[in-house]
């Protein structure tokens, strides 16, 4: 139960620490781009089943593979826009959190 709590936590709480972090001045317009980051996960539609507790979504899924990492990691460094930016080290930080849980529960 606490895994999920954390889960949720990092995904939708702990965005909001990053959003200030990154710029204080801004943090709604940088909480709504990490949020938006969530969307990475549609990828969980095209899966069968949807949802599959003993399944890591890291490597399984399409926009959670190691090459959409590397893009994401990549993604980082090679844009000069700030937001565009931020909108690639949230999906690091979603790719992060979702591999926590892997690393928790064993898959």
């Amino acid at each position: 139960m606490w895994q999920f709590l954390v889960h949720y936590l990092n995904h939708f709480v702990v965005i909001i620490a990053i959003a200030w972090i990154y710029n204080p001045r801004q943090v709604w317009k940088g909480f709504l781009i990490l949020l938006s980051t969530m969307l990475v996960d549609i990828d969980h539609l095209w899966a069968t089943p949807i949802f599959d507790p003993n399944r890591c979504s890291v490597g399984f899924h399409t926009f959670h593979s190691e090459i959409a990492i590397i893009i994401y990691v990549a993604g980082i460094f090679l844009f000069k826009n700030k937001w565009l930016k931020l909108a690639f080290i949230g999906l690091v930080f979603h790719m992060i959190t979702d591999g926590i849980d892997c690393l928790w529960s064993g898959i």
